[in-house]
């Protein structure tokens, strides 16, 4: 990232403006005086070298807002859960990025997600910097949506965020329903099949589970003696009802 070389603690405000500039002067001044960062001293210097071209300006500005976005989404349910702190973890460091650089992505997100800003302010600016690359909007409205999965449960809150995103940056229903699917289709399923929805409790879960096993046992219906066709049906519900338990089970370590 040659960009990030060039920024001082200074420039952050004059480069982004709005919000994002709040958001990496705060995290950059926190690294300013971790010496572990290894930033001491550069509050005061000058930027080196030739200004931030445009095409440098619109690579930080993707970053800032990415990173102040996940920030937001990951807490817009009120609580910054592990499994959504490990998403976020995973994929910065993923990144082909040196340390330093991967420290500021984390200060931006922890910055970014206890802001007064609102997670549109930051969708808005991030739009002006992607707009000709609809590829790329796609691409990180995917990441969000990993981000509001890594809980197994999509919150009211983050619906609402994902539907206000996906009218900034200009995505189709169709895409929005195609990515998550990736993420919700199948737990969704899992979750109707035991008469629950996310939000249920394990208890609710577990007693719901017992009560279908109990009615759709196959023993029970040839008992009954029902029609071989309804026996096939029996059957073929109560492999539903086993994979879902199974499946719901495992996403929420129970």
């Amino acid at each position: 990232m040659g960009w990030f070389g060039k920024l001082t603690f200074g420039t952050m405000g004059l480069l982004f403006g709005g919000p994002l500039g709040a958001i990496a002067g705060a995290a950059m001044g926190h690294m300013l005086v971790d010496k572990k960062a290894g930033f001491a001293g550069q509050a005061t210097r000058a930027i080196p070298g030739p200004g931030i071209g445009q095409a440098e300006q619109a690579q930080a500005a993707y970053f800032v807002s990415l990173f102040s976005i996940l920030g937001k989404m990951s807490k817009i349910d009120g609580v910054v859960t592990n499994d959504e702190i490990v998403v976020v973890q995973n994929f910065i460091n993923g990144l082909p990025m040196e340390e330093r650089e991967k420290q500021f992505a984390r200060q931006v997100f922890n910055e970014a997600k206890d802001s007064r800003y609102e997670i549109e302010d930051f969708a808005y600016q991030l739009y002006q910097a992607i707009r000709n690359q609809p590829t790329l909007a796609v691409a990180f409205f995917d990441l969000l949506f990993k981000i509001a999965a890594a809980d197994g449960k999509l919150h009211p809150a983050e619906e609402t965020a994902l539907k206000s995103i996906q009218n900034i940056f200009r995505i189709s229903d169709r895409q929005y329903d195609d990515i998550k699917a990736v993420y919700f289709q199948e737990l969704d399923k899992y979750y109707k099949i035991l008469n629950c929805t996310p939000e249920s409790s394990n208890n609710e879960i577990k007693s719901n589970y017992k009560k279908l096993v109990k009615d759709f046992h196959p023993d029970k219906i040839i008992s009954k003696g029902l029609p071989e066709e309804f026996i096939d049906f029996a059957e073929s519900r109560f492999r539903e009802i086993q994979e879902s338990y199974e499946n719901i089970q495992k996403e929420r370590n129970f």
